[in-house]
């Protein structure tokens, strides 16, 4: 019954990580729905809305056996798969009731990767041409699929990722040995030099059709394997600058079988060293660090208790305090508890007065870090120098609170506010209703 594909597909979708605005603009025609740039999110917008997309996997019947992955070959779980006509109708009733405002599609290796990828544009050519369907839409590319279908895809979907799942190649050969590095990498440089063609296209010819406007993305499992995080940053600053990536996911690894190196089920979940990747992502991104000086062979793995940037700069006491009516932009960033709009706000402001520490406080600075690390009209107001051996022992936030996983928790209200399509009584209820293409005689029960 197509409930039950559902539950099952929806589920085994939950591992792909999908947290980022959908970086693309389009505007309904003479169909329905439109991609918004700040809009379609699997997580919590700006203005504090919760946008929510359909995540769903196409299949889940894989021919691959990666030890990591639950949907593995030899793992003993129900199997499921969508015709592309029961997906896009899927898709467009939900839309319709306002459930959803996007599409993130991936999918198992069904038969071979150019017969899956077959089937997802599928998917996607009913919802665009059969029903006009103008939302957002983000796909996983099948690496190893042939690279017209890559394109045809970028053609159809708003955003395209391939993802890179493990951080080394010896960590790719132990657990996914069907894998293989040059079939990951391919579709990447493929993207971008389409992305690249296509502007070239468009700035010739305005109704030139685009090529995946949001970009491409990529995620990285966290915790599976050995890999330490300056391994797992140098990836990352390589994938941005060489791929022209939008967003390297990091996703924490969660026991869902069992090898001789992967951690078994009483280890706990990484979320915190997740959380901390994701601090030293951003500095990379918005705060002009680099990621060897984030991290190098005699620190290789990133402080749990202590955030990147207040590590950094403990590590170099010389730097530090700072005089903010005098500090360049680029040292600005560089004070914890200083963002990049408090540090544009900053270089604003000083311009017409000299700043003092209240002042700091009305721009948006965290004082509670950045009192140790500045100066405001040579006034030092923090009870210990930046040099001070316990410095880090005030900055430390302590024993983190329990992180509840999404995955392990009950259905609530709450998890479906936060993005993940839970299949409640009410939801159950109006999916009997949709004029979806079932079976003759088949019928949804709750």
């Amino acid at each position: 019954m197509l409930e039950e594909k559902l539950r099952i597909l929806g589920d085994a979708a939950k591992y792909d990580a999908s947290c980022s605005s959908s970086g693309s603009g389009r505007a309904g025609k003479d169909g329905f729905g439109n991609a918004h740039m700040a809009g379609i999110c699997h997580t919590w917008a700006a203005d504090g809305r919760c946008i929510s997309l359909l995540k769903v996997l196409m299949s889940n019947d894989c021919i691959y056996n990666c030890a990591y992955c639950v949907n593995r070959r030899e793992n003993d779980v129900p199997r499921a798969s969508f015709t592309p006509e029961e997906l896009a109708a899927l898709t467009a009733e939900f839309y319709r009731r306002n459930y959803i405002e996007g599409l993130f599609l991936s999918s198992a290796v069904v038969h071979s990767p150019d017969y899956t990828m077959e089937l997802m544009i599928q998917t996607l050519r009913i919802l665009r041409k059969s029903y006009r369907f103008y939302g957002y839409i983000h796909v996983k590319v099948i690496p190893g699929s042939d690279p017209m279908l890559l394109y045809e895809a970028g053609l159809l979907a708003d955003r395209l990722s391939v993802n890179i799942e493990l951080p080394s190649e010896k960590s790719l050969k132990l657990l996914a040995p069907q894998k293989k590095k040059d079939a990951i990498i391919r579709p990447m440089e493929s993207i971008k030099q389409n992305k690249l063609q296509n502007a070239e296209e468009r700035r010739l010819f305005k109704s030139a059709p685009m090529f995946a406007p949001a970009g491409q993305t990529t995620q990285l499992i966290i915790g599976a394997t050995p890999d330490t995080d300056f391994t797992i940053l140098q990836l990352s600053k390589n994938l941005y600058r060489r791929y022209n990536m939008k967003r390297v996911y990091f996703s924490a690894y969660i026991p869902v079988g069992r090898h001789p190196i992967l951690p078994g089920p009483d280890v706990p979940t990484p979320l915190l060293r997740e959380h901390r990747l994701y601090q030293a992502d951003w500095l990379m991104r918005f705060y002009q660090f680099d990621a060897d000086e984030i991290l190098d062979s005699d620190n290789p793995n990133l402080d749990p208790y202590l955030d990147p940037k207040c590590a950094w700069a403990l590590r170099h006491p010389d730097l530090f305090p700072v005089e903010v009516n005098t500090a360049d932009y680029e040292l600005l960033l560089r004070v914890p508890g200083i963002g990049v709009t408090s540090a544009r706000r900053i270089v604003e402001a000083r311009r017409h007065k000299k700043l003092d520490l209240d002042d700091l406080r009305k721009m948006g600075c965290v004082m509670k870090r950045a009192q140790y690390f500045v100066t405001a009209k040579g006034r030092y107001s923090a009870p210990v120098p930046p040099d001070n051996p316990l410095l880090k022992d005030i900055l430390v936030e302590g024993t983190p609170y329990p992180q509840m996983s999404l995955f392990d928790a009950p259905e609530t209200p709450l998890l479906q506010s936060a993005g993940k399509l839970s299949l409640s009584d009410s939801t159950l209820a109006a999916l009997q209703s949709l004029p979806l293409p079932l079976p003759a005689g088949a019928k949804i029960e709750i």
